[in-house]
């Protein structure tokens, strides 16, 4: 037997009369455990915890998963579509990586190469957050079957393209070609003569798979069988006359520890040169192969092809169809088409120069290139545990993720909130996608209506994070972009921007997905709610560190942006409650669209109990400040002290329950959310406070805390840098600028001085980040709040990437 229950659910729920009484755990019963376990896919049994009595198994709601078909399961997801998506660069934390969208029979390929770095042998693989690499990145990518990327070091600079196709191929998924273009400029050493050395490998990373090396007379590197594309090969071709190519097999779970496996592989043959051993397993299933060459400039396409048969062979005139002038040509064609739809896409207005577009186009390119595949297990607490220190870790259900990452070398998983800001820019260029990696988040949902903000999905995203983020608290929330853009979607239905098909998919998309999007919203309404009616606040803040300055509010998105000092469940969060009233009013506009009377109407409710100005103001609104701000038990004096060997915070004075006089990004929000009326003197105050060079006023944009708070740039704990205390971040600059057009258009005694604000701030913003991408070739993570350079994750084209739709003026519906 299996119980759930949870609050949120009611009658329009597919499965709601399947729903028992409340329950904290899941009980099935042994004898039918299998056919259950099976229907709900709950994935692992390891470490279930079973009542000897009853011999039954007790799991935890928290991994069960929504009880609604699969928004991925809808036949537009099939099919077509579905094999259009198979191949990509899925592999963003690779410099270069291709990838298959199977879970079951993965297929990987990637691009390694040597260099010399301090005497010392490094191999590049995995993206780093390093300045040794001059740069990297997208120069185009169109999301589907297109990429070109430049990698440039000091003394070696590759370009690397991606391109796949369908035509002539019998293999699911097409077949696909890489280009690798070197510029070699170590060559000149007439000494040492010292080469390139590239490594490109593929991998089949199901069970019991043997990859077949290829004869040396031919140019097949290496050949393979898959249940789904089929009999394969791998070639290599260069007009290069002195190419030379080694090759090593090797048996690995993952391409993890490739990279150190290589380099212990290689010997040196002579002086400054390195080779494989050519020798592989008997059982390899990962092939490796060195491709060295001393010429100053190098041009290598190695191809995929796949479905081969006797009957379909034609190998070799499908390979020529891809390498060569053929590839050449069909690159060109890719080029243009990119640069057409990027112009069709986001019509930049006329102050927006040549050099300025430019950044533009990276920005998009980067984050389609920033698309990922993932697939695995989330590990989560669960929130009912008895062992309140070291609460039990369930893995949840196995799951795909096919998402944008917010930075390939820093962050490259996914992430929540992220993803919201990623889809603002992904649905304009491909409605498709975006409907493909929401519909993947959604399904992530348990049956409490809760996704994990962060998801570490495989060995390659696990690889790259720190051990203490990876379990997911099922306690806490992230806030709901998503919905943001699922209403500039209907608004794009409604304004006749898709055809009648497109739109037709966009209506059956929110029909399935509307009874998770509910059950999101009503885990966050009920989950995060304060003390005081009509309050809410972040959970997840630590109340027992002594650590932290101020212990970090991880879910609000803002990390160590300066809350209460003290934690407590007293606390009420001004930037909380306003996600929730528009998450709120997102709902009421998705359901008054599907035409869901019932479920408009309990939304109409909730927009316009949370609306209401005075109750905002009488929860948040400080006079002294004249701004908004949250509360909680608080004390500004707290400070540092060595203790032990460690650096521990002390408080000289109790905290009391107050208003926490922390002025930047958060007290903002009511702002963003559009709820101040426009004839409201604390709009003044609003935009008085913005434009403030005392306060949060640079001219590289707005910083994310006022240069007069106590915390303003101090340093959270020993490791802890200020990240939300000072710098400039991009996403909250575009809200807020969503919310100065917005203003500027309404009719008021304000709206002059909203626009002089937004234009002055925009281009502020614009020339800061062209400015740093001249001098840098990267986009970044955030920007010093002083001199505006860029700081953080270098390539970050995740949010930041807004800054293309700050030129081209496109703004959520908030």
């Amino acid at each position: 037997m299996l119980h759930l229950s949870h609050p949120s659910f009611n009658n329009h729920h597919p499965q709601s009369r399947t729903l028992l009484n409340m329950s904290q755990s899941v009980i099935v019963d042994m004898t039918g455990a299998s056919s259950m376990i099976t229907s709900m896919n709950l994935g692992d049994q390891d470490g279930d915890m079973v009542d000897n009595e009853t011999q039954q198994i007790i799991r935890p709601t928290v991994i069960i998963p929504f009880p609604a078909p699969k928004v991925m399961d809808l036949h537009m997801f099939q099919g077509d579509q579905k094999e259009s998506l198979y191949w990509g660069t899925y592999r963003p934390q690779t410099y270069f990586g291709v990838g298959a969208r199977d879970p079951d029979e993965p297929l990987v390929a990637g691009l390694m190469w040597r260099v010399t770095r301090e005497g010392k042998p490094v191999m590049r693989h995995f993206c780093e957050n390093k300045n040794d690499l001059k740069s990297f990145g997208w120069r185009e990518h169109n999301g589907i079957d297109f990429g070109r990327q430049d990698l440039i070091e000091n003394d070696l600079t590759l370009e690397t393209s991606f391109v796949k196709t369908k035509e002539g191929s019998h293999g699911y998924g097409g077949d696909w070609a890489v280009r690798i273009n070197v510029e070699n400029l170590v060559w000149l050493d007439d000494e040492e003569k010292r080469g390139a050395n590239l490594f490109f490998y593929i991998a089949d990373e199901g069970r019991n798979k043997v990859l077949n090396l290829g004869l040396k007379e031919s140019s097949t590197l290496v050949s393979g069988s898959h249940a789904k594309v089929g009999n394969w090969q791998l070639h290599l071709k260069s007009t290069t006359p002195d190419l030379e190519t080694h090759y090593c097999g090797f048996k690995t779970p993952n391409s993890v520890e490739l990279s150190k496996l290589v380099l212990d592989n290689l010997k040196e043959s002579k002086p400054g040169r390195v080779e494989l051993s050519d020798t592989a397993q008997d059982d390899s299933n990962v092939y490796v192969f060195q491709i060295s060459t001393t010429a100053q400039f190098s041009t290598i396409d190695i191809v995929f092809i796949s479905g081969i048969t006797e009957e379909t062979a034609n190998v070799e005139k499908r390979v020529k169809a891809l390498t060569g002038h053929a590839l050449t040509s069909l690159l060109e064609e890719k080029y243009v088409a990119f640069d057409l739809k990027f112009k069709e896409c986001f019509k930049l207005p006329g102050d927006i120069d040549y050099n300025t577009s430019m950044v533009g186009k990276t920005a998009i390119a980067n984050m389609l290139g920033g698309i990922g595949y993932f697939h695995g297990h989330s590990k989560v607490h669960d929130h009912n545990s008895s062992e309140e220190t070291n609460p039990l870790v369930w893995p949840y259900w196995p799951a795909e993720l096919y998402t944008a990452v917010p930075c390939r070398p820093k962050f490259p998983w996914g992430f929540l909130w992220d993803e919201g800001f990623h889809q603002m820019l992904i649905w304009r260029w491909d409605f498709r996608i975006t409907l493909e990696i929401v519909g993947h988040w959604l399904d992530l949902m348990n049956v409490e209506g809760w996704i994990p903000r962060e998801q570490l999905l495989g060995a390659e995203a696990l690889s790259k994070i720190n051990p203490e983020y990876v379990v997911q608290d099922p306690d806490i929330a992230n806030p709901p972009t998503l919905l943001l853009v699922l209403c500039e979607l209907i608004i794009g239905v409604q304004n006749k921007k898709f055809n009648e098909a497109e739109s037709g998919d966009i209506v059956l998309f929110l029909e399935r997905a509307l009874a998770r999007l509910d059950a999101w919203f009503k885990w966050l309404y009920t989950s995060q709610k304060g003390k005081k009616e009509g309050s809410f606040y972040w959970r997840g803040r630590d109340s027992k560190t002594n650590l932290e300055l101020n212990p970090r509010t991880l879910a609000s998105g803002l990390d160590d942006y300066p809350r209460a000092s003290h934690p407590s469940d007293d606390e009420r969060h001004v930037d909380l409650r306003c996600w929730i009233y528009i998450a709120a009013d997102c709902m009421k506009f998705i359901t008054e669209f599907l035409t869901k009377k019932e479920e408009e109407k309990y939304y109409t409710s909730i927009v316009k109990k949370l609306s209401k100005f005075d109750d905002l103001n009488a929860l948040h609104y400080d006079h002294d400040h004249e701004t908004y701000l949250d509360y909680g038990n608080h004390t500004e004096k707290v400070r540092f002290v060595f203790e032990h060997g460690k650096l521990v915070r002390v408080t000289d004075e109790d905290p009391v329950p107050r208003k926490v006089p922390q002025v930047g990004y958060v007290s903002f929000f009511p702002f963003i959310s559009k709820i101040i009326p426009p004839k409201s003197q604390i709009l003044e105050q609003q935009l008085d406070l913005i434009s403030n060079n005392n306060i949060v006023w640079s001219e590289y944009g707005l910083v994310s805390l006022a240069k007069t708070s106590s915390l303003y740039m101090q340093w959270n704990a020993l490791h802890q840098l200020p990240y939300w205390r000072g710098p400039i971040w991009m996403n909250i600059n575009y809200l807020i600028l969503a919310s100065l057009d917005h203003y500027s258009k309404l009719e008021g005694p304000y709206s002059n001085k909203a626009r002089t604000i937004y234009m002055e701030l925009r281009s502020n913003l614009i020339s800061n980040v062209v400015r740093n991408y001249d001098q840098t070739d990267y986009i970044w993570e955030h920007y010093n709040q002083i001199e505006g350079t860029g700081e953080g994750g270098r390539n970050f084209t995740g949010w930041s990437a807004l800054i293309l739709l700050i030129m081209s003026e496109e703004y959520p519906r908030l």
